[in-house]
């Protein structure tokens, strides 16, 4: 079956502009143009939008979502069960603050009193608070000083800033997975490029030298945090260290 642009803008909700965009920067090429210069697309067309829409629903930036439906080892099916698994853990965390949002409603109508844990449930701050003291209990009193430092440049943070950044390496893991799962190698352009904006995503916290980011790595590859990961994907927690051993070797001192 054929599509014009206008129908498949219709289908998709995309705009007829975003889709001819695609088109130029070659993201989503139709599957021919006929002699009328009016684009037309197929099935192939209509799945590899679709694809796009997961990856944009994720947080995945054009170029990036670029990078990965051209390899040539590109896995539809296999792409589309991790998208299905990330989302499946989108919806716990959505289906929480839901509950949350319900009960704060009932709070402020004085129908129900929530308590000062119920206020902030399913929020991901107080994540930090258990990492920090899983650090100190693995690596003894050095690791304050990091700690420290952390604690001072969060000091004003918002709800919205605790947020933002736990989005961001939400994002990390999810494109690290698809590049794992295509099989890159740790040492890959690709991999360091996202191993890179984990580090940059770190020194908002503290800065690590080449011992600490290591450290770091193998702490996320310890039994206690691999669970952080394994919704993702198993073996993410393994991959991400030794390419943030790499990435250490590499640039850091």
């Amino acid at each position: 079956m054929h599509y014009t642009v206008n129908k498949l803008a219709q289908l998709s909700g995309v705009t007829v502009r975003t889709l001819r965009f695609y088109d130029e920067i070659g993201l989503l090429k139709p599957a021919y143009v006929a002699e009328s210069g009016y684009r037309y697309y197929q099935d192939k067309q209509l799945l590899l939008l679709q694809q796009i829409l997961f990856f944009r629903e994720l947080g995945f930036e054009l170029k990036n979502i670029q990078k990965i439906l051209t390899q040539s080892d590109f896995d539809m099916s296999e792409t589309l069960r991790v998208h299905k698994k990330v989302l499946r853990k989108d919806i716990v965390r959505m289906t929480q603050l839901v509950k949350t949002i319900d009960k704060t409603i009932n709070h402020l109508a004085g129908n129900k009193k929530m308590n000062e844990k119920d206020i902030f449930s399913g929020f991901d701050r107080k994540e930090q608070e258990r990492h920090q003291e899983y650090l100190i209990g693995r690596f003894g009193d050095k690791v304050k000083v990091h700690i420290d430092e952390s604690n001072k440049n969060v000091k004003g943070w918002k709800m919205q800033d605790w947020e933002s950044s736990a989005k961001e390496f939400n994002v990390i893991c999810k494109e690290l997975t698809v590049l794992l799962m295509a099989q890159k190698t740790i040492d890959s352009p690709e991999v360091q490029a996202i191993i890179q904006r984990h580090y940059d995503w770190l020194k908002k916290f503290w800065t690590p030298n080449k011992e600490s980011y290591v450290g770091l790595g193998q702490v996320y590859n310890s039994p206690e945090w691999v669970k952080v990961f394994e919704s993702h994907h198993s073996q993410l927690a393994h991959y991400m260290a030794q390419a943030m051993s790499v990435f250490a070797e590499k640039n850091l001192f």
